[in-house]
C-alpha cells in the first residue's frame, strides 16, 4: 500500500484559483499587467523564506537481495544434496550435488554453454583458468583463452579434490558461473527429485541487499538509474540509497506478476552493513526524491498572483505598513505547499499578501 505523495504541480489556473479565492488583486487594475502600487490591503500575509524544496513520493518496500535468478540443471540427474536456504556460497563451493557429484560455483560473466576440453579457445576458457588459479590449482598454468595440456592438468587436480572422475574436461553440468558470491533464496527441487535439462534446482541472488518497491506507471521519472532514495528500515533506521533499475514483477519474489506498476530495485548506501539485523518480513518505507532545490526563496503557493495584461506572468503583493506594491517574480519548483520565487525585488523576510486560509 502506498503511503502518500507530496508531488505538487503549478499552472496558471492553479495559481489564479488559489489567489482569487482569497480576493487578492490580479495585477494593478490598469489592464497593463505592469507591477506597481496596489490600493487594497491583502486579506492575509506571509513571509518570504529561504528553504529547501523537495519533490518526493513515499511507498512501501521489501528488503531482498539483488539479481535474483534461478539455477537450472544443465543435465539430467537426481538431486542428492542442495545448499540450504539462506546460505552464502563463494568460489569453489557446491551449489548442489547431482548424482552424488558437486555442481561447483565459479566466478565469471560468461555462462557455462559447452563442455570445455583441450583445443578449445574462448572467454569461457579464460575465466575457467582464472578460477583454477585462484583456487590454487594453477601451478604452471598460463592464464589465457587456450585450453591446453597445462589447463587439462590443472582441471584434473581440481577434479581429484572434488572426488570427481579426473577426465581433464569440464562438462556443462559440472559448474555454474556467476559474477560473485551468491545467497541461496530457495530450493526449487527437493532431495531425491529427478531433474531434467533446464529444470530449476535453486533460486539464488547476489549478497548485495536491496529494497524492492512498486511505483505507478505514471512515476516513470522516478525509476531512472541514480534517482536518490531515503529508506526507513523496519528498525526505524533511515539510510540513503539510489535506484539501480527496474525488475520484472515475477523476479521480485512477491508473486506480483499480474499487478500493474513498475517494480524498482534500490541499492542501499553502506551495502550489507546497512541492512544487517533488519527483519526482511516487515515493510520498509521508501522515499523517492525526484527533484530538490537547496536554499531557494519561497512563499506559500496562494501568495503568488497571476498578473493581467499582455505581459502576463506572476507577481507578489509586497506589504510595507499600510501600503502594498505588486512586484513581478519568476516562479520555480513547488513542494509541500510552497513555491520557489525569484526576482530583483524579492528577498528573504519580505512580507507579502496571501489568500486568507
Amino acid at each position: 500500500m502506498k503511503r502518500g505523495t507530496t508531488l505538487l504541480t503549478l499552472g496558471a489556473v492553479t495559481v489564479a484559483a488559489a489567489v482569487t479565492g482569497g480576493v487578492l488583486l490580479l495585477g494593478t487594475g490598469d489592464g497593463t499587467g505592469a507591477p506597481g502600487r496596489s490600493g487594497n490591503p491583502p486579506p492575509a500575509t506571509a513571509t518570504v523564506v529561504r528553504t529547501d524544496l523537495v519533490q518526493s513520493k513515499t511507498v512501501d518496500g521489501k528488503l531482498d537481495f539483488a539479481r535474483r535468478r534461478a539455477v537450472k540443471s544443465a543435465v539430467e540427474g537426481t538431486v542428492t544434496v542442495a545448499a540450504p536456504e539462506g546460505k552464502t556460497l563463494s568460489r569453489g563451493q557446491a551449489l548442489y550435488e547431482l548424482n552424488d557429484k558437486p555442481v561447483t560455483l565459479l566466478y565469471g560473466p560468461v555462462p557455462m554453454f559447452r563442455e570445455m576440453k583441450v583445443g578449445d579457445r574462448g572467454s569461457d576458457v579464460l575465466q575457467l583458468e582464472r578460477n583454477l588459479r585462484d583456487l590454487g590449482y594453477g601451478a604452471n598454468l598460463y592464464v589465457d583463452t587456450r585450453y591446453d595440456r597445462d589447463t587439462e592438468d590443472a582441471v584434473k587436480r581440481w577434479q581429484k579434490s572434488l572426488n570427481r572422475e579426473t577426465t581433464g574436461r569440464v562438462g556443462r553440468g559440472d559448474v555454474v558461473f556467476q559474477p560473485g558470491p551468491v545467497k541461496v533464496v530457495s530450493a526449487d527441487a527437493a532431495l531425491a527429485d529427478q531433474v531434467g535439462p533446464d529444470a530449476p534446482v535453486l533460486t539464488i541472488a547476489s549478497t548485495e541487499p536491496v529494497v524492492r518497491a512498486q511505483l505507478d506507471q505514471t512515476d516513470g521519472a522516478l525509476t531512472s538509474r541514480g534517482t536518490k532514495v531515503e529508506v526507513t528500515l523496519p528498525s526505524g533506521k533511515t539510510v540513503a540509497g539510489k535506484v539501480t533499475g527496474t525488475v520484472r514483477p515475477e523476479a521480485s519474489g512477491s508473486g506480483s506478476a499480474g499487478q500493474e506498476g513498475i517494480t524498482v530495485e534500490v541499492v542501499l548506501d553502506g551495502g550489507a552493513r546497512a541492512a544487517s539485523g533488519e527483519d526482511a518480513t516487515v515493510s520498509a518505507s521508501v522515499k523517492f526524491v525526484s527533484e530538490a532545490r537547496k536554499g531557494v526563496l519561497a512563499v506559500p503557493v496562494e501568495a503568488v498572483v497571476a498578473l493581467r495584461g499582455e505581459n502576463g506572468g506572476y507577481g507578489l503583493q509586497v506589504v510595507r505598513g499600510t501600503d502594498s506594491t505588486m512586484v513581478r517574480v519568476e516562479t520555480g519548483m513547488t513542494a509541500d505547499g510552497l513555491i520557489e520565487v525569484s526576482g530583483p525585488d524579492v528577498r528573504e523576510g519580505l512580507k507579502v499578501g496571501a489568500a486568507k486560509s
